[in-house]
C-alpha cells in the first residue's frame, strides 16, 4: 500500500512539474500558472495520503480530488498576485492598458490583447 501512495504522489509531482504556461511567460512572471501547478502537486500528494487513510482507503481518488482542489486554490492565489503586480496606464487616447512589474515590454490592453 505504501508503494501505491509513493507512486501516486510521485505522479502528481511530475505532472505539476511539467505544467507549462499557455501564454508564453517562461520568465516566471505568470504566478497563476506557477502556483496552480504547485498547488496541484501538493494537493495530489496530500489527497493520496488522506485518501489512503480515510474512508475506503482509495489513494487514487484522494489524489485526484486533492490535485483538483489544490490546483484551483493555487491558481486563484497566483491570479491575485498577478493582479497585484500589474501597473495600469492610460495612453494619449484615453485607453487603459497594464504592464507587469513596470516592464514596458510586457503590456496588455484591458481585453487581454498584447500591446506592441
Amino acid at each position: 500500500m505504501k508503494k501505491a501512495i509513493i507512486a501516486i504522489a510521485g505522479a502528481g509531482l511530475l505532472a505539476s512539474a511539467c505544467a507549462s504556461d499557455p501564454y508564453g511567460y517562461n520568465n516566471g512572471t505568470n504566478e497563476t500558472v506557477r502556483q496552480g501547478a504547485i498547488g496541484a502537486g501538493l494537493g495530489a500528494v496530500a489527497g493520496a495520503i488522506i485518501g489512503n487513510n480515510v474512508g475506503g482507503g482509495n489513494a487514487a481518488t484522494g489524489a485526484l480530488i486533492g490535485g483538483a482542489l489544490g490546483g484551483t486554490a493555487g491558481a486563484i492565489r497566483g491570479s491575485n498576485q498577478d493582479r497585484n503586480n500589474q501597473q495600469r496606464y492610460r495612453d494619449n487616447q484615453g485607453r487603459y492598458y497594464y504592464c507587469y512589474d513596470n516592464r514596458q515590454d510586457e503590456c496588455y490592453w484591458d481585453n487581454g490583447q498584447r500591446r506592441y
